[in-house]
């Protein structure tokens, strides 16, 4: 075994160096790793998201300031990778590293359940199933469907499970399925499985080119907001909606 007298001094230096402990100590310890599309670093406290970048700033959960070289290394490779293989590769770096949280993390605010939409719910969550054996081969996970009477701006949306164990979830819009019927609705619900392939599969939750392949290999408008109603912007193909449906109910 080699003494701590033999040792050279700058590699003690390296060893012991004192982790950062701002935003701004981080920042500049990334840039000495690689770092440099953005140009600044905001700390969070997020529950579910640990690294995002957007308009040139990173937001970085702050259980990462004490994060080994490796990790923060896969920071930079999560931001500047040029492969979707090497970001891959960062995210599970950075996905593996236990987070110590200083706070308990906020529960995820749920609408609460109407009695009424009850049978929408169980109708969805049945098509996801169907929907997952159409166009999935069955590989996605089975997860809650639900109704939302405060959705207003959008017609559904995929959360991913949370830190705080918390399951992922979708939600489809009541009023989107009132205005729009059922055909739009699941044209929706399949646009938010897609978010759950991406995230089960490992890959960035968005609208980007992955994303778009795997909607037009489904049959989706790959836009997350489209109008609706007109036989040209429909998504699902209706010969095999109906095709599911009558296996469905074999």
């Amino acid at each position: 075994m080699t003494s701590l007298r033999h040792l050279d001094p700058r590699q003690l230096g390296l060893d012991f160096e004192a982790q950062p402990r701002t935003a701004e100590q981080l920042h500049r310890l990334l840039r000495e790793l690689g770092l440099g599309t953005v140009d600044g670093c905001r700390l969070t406290n997020n529950r579910a998201v640990m690294v995002s970048f957007r308009s040139r700033e990173l937001r970085i959960h702050e259980g990462y300031l004490g994060a080994p070289r490796e990790v923060l290394k896969a920071i930079v490779m999560f931001v500047e990778g040029r492969t979707s293989l090497q970001r891959r590769a960062a995210r599970r770096v950075l996905l593996g590293y236990p987070i110590v949280r200083t706070s308990t993390p906020a529960e995820r605010r749920r609408d609460r359940p109407d009695p009424r939409d009850e049978r929408s719910a169980t109708e969805l969550m049945e098509w996801h199933r169907t929907l997952n054996a159409g166009y999935f081969e069955g590989t996605l996970r089975a997860i809650e469907v639900s109704v939302s009477r405060r959705m207003r701006s959008r017609l559904g949306h995929y959360t991913a499970a949370s830190a705080a164990g918390e399951p992922a979830e979708i939600v489809i819009s009541r009023r989107h399925i009132r205005r729009h019927g059922r055909e739009e609705a699941l044209n929706t619900l399949l646009h938010e499985m897609i978010h759950q392939w991406q995230d089960e599969n490992g890959l960035d939750i968005d609208h980007g080119p992955v994303f778009r392949a795997k909607a037009r290999e489904v049959g989706v408008t790959p836009s997350a907001r489209r109008l609706v109603g007109s036989a040209r912007e429909r998504n699902v193909p209706l010969e095999k909606v109906i095709a599911l449906q009558a296996a469905r109910e074999e």
